[in-house]
């Protein structure tokens, strides 16, 4: 089931670019330069995907000089086997030495540097203790954009992550759903997202009937009947880069108030996607969402934020909320996921990842949003 042409590897100059763009970045906000931990930061500037342990591995950027990976001994082989490795230095160290020694004479003395959110506390401090003049902002603070717009390759990857999730729930739809535990069920989504080409799986919710209500409901050991309204939000990782998609069924025929706040959402998920352009406030796509949901009486069941990035994690930067006045830029990614919840009841969402274009934005994801019936 997985796509017979998958895109191109990227290469150590797409790495060595966006090292590069980052440094620039921290220099324009101020920054001294920029410090990344294991995680998705040091995947989307490097391609290298270190396990994050008690040892350190840091990437130093610093405008204007080249970048320098600090890394253990035991897992610098791993390390210059990354694609992006040709772009930068490697610093080794070894058990018997401070490593904080290593990476301290990289950093200016009186440096204001952003960090990975990621990076570990115990790192952080081993720092400050030998540079007590440097200071530290979290990325996600000081430089929100830096992983936020997606060039045309990753934009492939996300399309593609898109597609397979779509496929997989045509394939849902085709599944008994009553007289199964919820687990069954994601089960079921799990083996078809790993089928269509996802290398992971990060979430396979299945709420059934009240379990809808809560937005992050773990799929239980619920029984699914006839008569319930069941969420379904699921999503990985495809090609290194994110889907994911919520869409709510029913199984058998729904009742009119069922039909009619599944149609709320419906269309506040349309006003939202509507939103997106180049120049709208993040605040804005949540505002339209909220507004439809609002006027029908629901507001106060619309719990959540109305969407967030996705990339090469499935939530990230930016994030639509009230209060979020970054403006949308060209190759942005993000979710528009609007959702009433109806404690005891049940709920709906409807979730789509929506990327700007030159002028408007443009769904990533095409299954049909109304009320589908399963069995």
């Amino acid at each position: 089931m997985t796509s017979p042409n998958p895109p191109e590897p990227f290469t150590a100059d797409v790495y060595r670019a966006r090292m590069a763009r980052a440094a620039d970045a921290a220099a324009e906000a101020g920054l001294a330069g920029v410090l990344v931990a294991p995680g998705p930061d040091l995947v989307h500037l490097t391609g290298y995907q270190p396990v994050s342990t008690e040892r350190l591995t840091l990437l130093v950027l610093t405008p204007g000089q080249e970048p320098v990976l600090v890394v253990p001994t035991l897992e610098a082989p791993d390390a210059e086997a990354a694609t992006g490795a040709p772009a930068l230095t490697l610093r080794d160290w070894t058990d018997a030495r401070n490593p904080y020694e290593v990476a301290a004479p990289l950093l200016d003395t009186a440096g204001r540097y952003g960090i990975s959110d990621n990076a570990w506390a115990m790192h952080l401090l081993g720092l400050q203790q030998l540079l007590p003049g440097t200071s530290y902002a979290s990325l996600t603070q000081v430089l929100p954009m830096l992983r936020a717009v997606k060039d045309a390759a990753e934009l492939e990857r996300l399309a593609a992550a898109g597609a397979a999730a779509d496929a997989t729930y045509e394939e849902i739809l085709k599944v008994p759903f009553a007289g199964r535990r919820e687990t069954e069920v994601s089960a079921d989504l799990v083996e078809l997202l790993i089928g269509f080409g996802h290398s992971q799986v990060d979430f396979a919710i299945v709420g059934s009937g009240p379990n809808g209500a809560n937005p992050h409901h773990e799929a239980g050991e619920r029984v699914i009947e006839h008569g319930d309204m069941v969420v379904l939000d699921f999503g990985g990782l495809r090609y290194g880069y994110g889907s994911d998609t919520s869409r709510t069924v029913h199984v058998g025929e729904p009742t009119a108030e069922e039909q009619r706040v599944h149609d709320v959402v419906r269309e506040a998920q349309a006003a939202g996607c509507a939103a997106v352009r180049p120049g709208a406030a993040c605040q804005d796509v949540d505002r339209a969402a909220r507004a439809v949901i609002t006027e029908f009486g629901y507001g106060d069941r619309f719990i959540h934020r109305t969407g967030h990035g996705i990339g090469v994690t499935t939530h990230e930067p930016p994030y639509m909320i009230e209060g979020e006045e970054q403006p949308l830029v060209p190759g942005m990614c993000f979710s528009v996921e609007p959702g009433i919840y109806l404690p005891g009841r049940f709920g709906v969402r409807i979730e789509d990842i929506v990327t700007v274009t030159e002028d408007g934005g443009k769904r990533l994801n095409s299954t049909a949003r109304e009320l589908a019936i399963v069995g």
